[in-house]
């Protein structure tokens, strides 16, 4: 994982170097306040990355000697379709028209998220891919 703790490394020490500088050129707290979150975020990141990637053995990509078969096989099993990513985007709407429109839309959509997220969480237990 050594190319994702760089990345994530450098973004992290970019955004907390100009965060001060953004804040003395500009005078504005919410954009500093901004960037220094998202360099808090990236730093937490880059922790989990370097803390994850000190206890899995090397991958392929890691390797300068590694061959594109080395890389082959399972990659993880992935759903071959699912309705509940498309109720939990229309749950986020619905949450998001609230405010707009009347707070007891955001209501009604956080009861369909409960409903949705579930849903989405447990789709493996019940129905054709039941466990």
């Amino acid at each position: 994982m050594k190319v994702e703790r760089w990345v994530f490394g450098g973004l992290a020490i970019f955004l907390v170097v100009m965060t001060p500088i953004y804040w003395f050129s500009a005078h504005e707290i919410a954009g500093a306040f901004v960037l220094g979150l998202a360099g808090l975020m990236a730093i937490m990141i880059s922790g989990y990355v370097f803390a994850v990637g000190r206890r899995i053995d090397a991958r392929p990509e890691d390797d300068k000697e590694a061959e594109v078969v080395d890389g082959a096989g399972s990659l993880g099993f992935f759903p071959p379709q699912s309705i509940w990513p498309f109720w939990t985007a229309l749950t986020a709407a619905i949450i998001c028209l609230g405010p707009p429109f009347g707070w007891w839309i955001s209501v009604l959509g956080i009861a369909m998220g409960i409903w949705s997220v579930s849903g989405w969480a447990y789709q493996y237990y019940r129905g054709d891919y039941a466990h």
